[in-house]
Parts: C-alpha cells; sequence; structure tokens
C-alpha cells in the first residue's frame, strides 16, 4: 500500500483502477483541521492532467505495472510500432499516447516499454538522448557573444536552440524531459 506521506514526483498510482503518475503535490495543513495533499496528476493512458486533493493518510493500490525492453520499429502515422527481442511480438502504441516523446525516438533502438494490465501505455525515456544535427542555421560573422543561441533541426525532426559553434552532422546530447540541448558529443 502506498500512503499519502509516501508521495514524491514522478510516482505512478492507482485511483479507481486507473494508472496516474504524481506531476506534482503539496502538503497543506490549516489550523484546527486535518492536513491535505494536493495533487496534480497525468492519467498515464488518456494524457489528461487532474487536480485532486487527498486527506493526510490516505492509501492507494501499488498498480500492476510491468516494463520490457522493446525495440523501435517504425511509425505508421497512426501507431508507433515496438517489438520484443526476446519473443519478437509487436505491439502498436498509439501516437495520441506517444506524445512529444516521439521526438526521441530513433529506428531500431531499445526503449523501455511500460504495461499495465498487459496493456503498453507508455514509453520509459531516458534523461537524455543523443541525436545529430540535419539542419542548423548557419553562424554569422561578429556573434562572438557568449550564449548566442541558434535554431537546427536534429534528425527526428525536433527543433531545437543551440550554441552557434554547432553544425550539421554534429551529434548533441538533448533532454528529454524540457527538450533543450546539453552538450555536443
Amino acid at each position: 500500500m502506498i500512503d499519502t506521506s509516501d508521495f514524491f514526483k514522478g510516482m505512478k498510482i492507482e485511483i479507481d483502477g486507473e494508472p496516474f503518475i504524481i506531476l506534482d503535490f503539496q502538503n497543506a495543513r490549516t489550523a484546527q483541521r486535518r492536513a491535505n495533499v494536493t495533487t496534480k496528476l497525468k492519467h498515464l493512458q488518456t494524457g489528461q492532467v487532474l487536480e485532486k486533493t487527498f486527506s493526510s493518510g490516505t492509501k492507494f493500490e501499488e498498480p500492476p505495472f510491468e516494463t520490457r525492453d522493446m525495440q523501435y520499429m517504425y511509425n505508421d502515422g497512426e501507431s508507433y510500432h515496438f517489438m520484443d527481442t526476446d519473443t519478437y511480438d509487436q505491439i502498436a502504441i498509439p501516437t495520441e499516447a506517444i506524445g512529444d516523446d516521439k521526438w526521441y525516438l530513433l529506428e531500431n533502438h531499445t526503449y523501455e516499454i511500460l504495461f499495465y494490465r498487459g496493456n503498453a501505455i507508455n514509453i520509459n525515456l531516458p534523461t537524455s538522448v543523443v541525436l545529430e544535427v540535419v539542419e542548423a542555421e548557419p553562424a554569422i560573422k561578429g556573434d562572438r557573444v557568449s550564449n548566442v543561441m541558434k535554431g537546427a533541426k536534429v534528425e527526428t525532426g525536433l527543433e531545437v536552440k543551440v550554441p552557434i559553434f554547432v553544425k550539421e552532422g554534429d551529434k548533441i546530447k538533448i533532454d528529454t524531459r524540457d527538450g533543450k540541448y546539453l552538450e555536443r558529443m
């Protein structure tokens, strides 16, 4: 059982038989009243974000999650297709469920897929990925001031701001949590 005192950002819980991830939470106590925990939750299947308040000490069931490493194969426009490299089973995850994670998926790479009651519902991405720059704005002579950024497009189609020294063909590390440039590899 999970108690409200165990909450942390990114924790997965089950409420009324539905899987949620905690985006944010705050403990609140008012005079003469019982403490409450206000949470911001994201439904893992629909992507819907909602706010709920629970009494301190409320208990929740641990969700029956399972993770499997699967290889990303292709996108057909409606779904992203993955294959279990051990059993060769294939699954399709709808584009809506993938959301912005699509910008970090590379064909033939292995990713951790989260299953809930036998259904694939989410991808557990690493905190950063290395992608190749396919388009970069040219640096203008005279742009030598520090922290000058320019636009660049990586192989997955994601557009990111990079320092002026980054050029086409460079490999860069990108944070998957906020889509920001970290370093050139």
